[in-house]
């Protein structure tokens, strides 16, 4: 047995080891493919735009061929883009590309180091819901190995971001679930400050000012925190011998404090990412509002206020009604009738049914490959779950499901809620073009459910003398995984396949 201090040092010595090996294995080939792929045409340039300008300008015809040529004056038009999400993402693609240029190392860096860090912080999140460090380096490892993180982390798009902050928004909730776990044990006193929750908003902040959908996971968790603490101070006040608060005096004394440390401190980071565009407000206004006094294109006539505080208040006014014309781009009948060929519905996203290839080089001479002269190369980027992560995962959440039931946990309902969350609300929005690429905010409460799954099993064949047969089981899976991952590897970096070897990896014909 491992003491104390040495269990505390393991428990990060092994995630980051798992992260580690993360960073390493997507810094590989991570230029290929050596040209802006899908919507990094977008985001690499948005994210330049702001590092050049502070606020993102439209591009001129072209640009993408001048970026490819290393010709990188002149891209920029006059006026500003109509960004369809903020720029927080856009800002952490920029630090890549201050420190290595407008290239594609540069674009993608940033959310190589992100998906790393996203698997350390999984990991740890693991092993303080388990107790188990096995279990966190087998969820980092699921992750660091899993086709679509693997993907997305080597592609300068804003999914990668958005998984991030939420991975650490819920990581810090499940710690402010444990600090007042140790406090309630010495004290049933109504706490107002929450370390924990205030560092949960900020993430929360900055995974809205990456994409609006991690909106609906700061209000699924933010609802669930407050019914965690509510139901643990009435067992705790029942273990005292005392009467339980009432669960409305409860969910009011939580649910308020909560409200601030989560909705009202994310809002806040919110806010301050949009900086750029308040500072440019005039800008936006004469494109898109045809000048001060005429919102027409917003839905919305006013005068300036006029003053330095009047002034504030039109900045103000105008921001929101930019989010107005942005939210009815997204949800109105601009995207109703539009199709795309690798788009998908929902419901297909766990099993991976539609992947999406971002980047695909057909009919390459088979001597550059080594195909038979009758036969042809392909290269290409496949963002496709790893079927070992995505099928098993799918029977994880299953057996969570199917575990909260029985024998109900606030650690159960970490990756049901989660999933839920980044899931179910895209339901909603299938009539419109939409990728499974988005699923890679899904993926860490699968890989979650599987961590509490392959715990919950273990321990019950621990208990039964079968530990080794469980912790061969687990280590088998585990090469499985990795094996998937060796053999899916060359349609993730676009490497050049003779096409019969390509085709062999197309499992159904929905990949293709």
């Amino acid at each position: 047995m491992l003491s104390r201090v040495s269990w505390r040092a393991w428990s990060w010595i092994v995630p980051a080891t798992v992260a580690l090996l993360a960073l390493a294995v997507r810094a590989v080939r991570l230029s290929a493919p050596s040209r802006l792929a899908f919507d990094e045409t977008y985001y690499a340039k948005d994210a330049w735009s702001l590092l050049e300008h502070g606020y993102v300008l439209d591009y001129v015809d072209g640009a993408d061929d001048r970026i490819a040529d290393g010709e990188l004056s002149g891209l920029f038009a006059a006026e500003p883009s109509w960004i369809v999400h903020p720029d927080g993402g856009k800002w952490l693609i920029a630090i890549g590309e201050s420190l290595f240029g407008l290239t594609p190392f540069g674009w993608r860096i940033s959310a190589a180091v992100v998906g790393a860090l996203t698997v350390l912080v999984l990991a740890r999140l693991l092993i303080r819901l388990t107790g188990a460090i096995w279990v966190g380096a087998l969820g980092g490892l699921l992750l660091a190995l899993d086709g679509v993180h693997f993907v997305m982390s080597r592609l300068a798009l804003l999914d990668v971001f958005l998984a991030f902050w939420l991975v650490c928004a819920i990581a810090c909730l499940v710690a402010d679930r444990d600090w007042l776990e140790r406090r309630l044990a010495d004290d049933d006193r109504w706490r107002v400050w929450r370390p924990w929750q205030f560092v949960a908003g900020l993430a929360f902040g900055m995974a809205t000012a990456t994409k609006w959908s991690g909106l609906y996971v700061l209000a699924a968790f933010g609802l669930t925190i407050v019914l965690w603490e509510v139901a643990a101070r009435r067992r705790c006040a029942r273990t005292r011998g005392s009467a339980p608060p009432s669960w409305w005096r409860g969910l009011l004394r939580v649910g308020v404090p909560s409200f601030g440390w989560l909705v009202l401190v994310a809002c806040a980071v919110y806010l301050a990412s949009w900086t750029g565009w308040f500072v440019h407000h005039e800008e936006y206004e004469r494109r898109f509002g045809n000048g001060y006094g005429d919102y027409a294109a917003w839905g919305h006539l006013a005068e300036p206020t006029g003053g330095p505080i009047g002034g504030a208040v039109d900045a103000l006014r105008s921001w929101w009604h930019f989010h107005v014309m942005t939210w009815d781009f997204h949800t109105g009948d601009y995207l109703a009738d539009k199709t795309h060929p690798y788009a998908s519905h929902p419901i297909g996203w766990l099993l991976p049914w539609r992947p999406v290839a971002v980047d695909t080089s057909t009919d390459v001479p088979a001597q550059q490959c080594g195909a038979p002269e009758d036969s042809s190369c392909i290269s290409e980027v496949l963002i496709l779950g790893n079927p070992a992560v995505w099928w098993i995962g799918t029977l994880a959440l299953l057996a969570v499901l199917v575990m909260m039931f029985r024998k109900p946990s606030w650690r159960l309902s970490v990756p049901l809620v989660g999933l839920a969350a980044t899931w179910l609300p895209w339901f909603a929005t299938a009539d419109r073009p939409i990728f499974s690429f988005y699923s890679v905010a899904m993926a860490p409460f699968l890989v979650i459910a599987i961590g509490l799954a392959a715990n919950g099993v273990h321990r019950r064949c621990a208990q039964r003398g079968r530990g080794r047969w469980s912790a061969a089981a687990l280590c088998a899976y585990a090469v499985v995984v990795a094996a998937l991952f060796v053999y899916f590897y060359p349609i993730w970096t676009d490497v050049l396949l003779p096409y019969d070897s390509w085709r062999q990896r197309m499992w159904l014909g929905t990949w293709i």
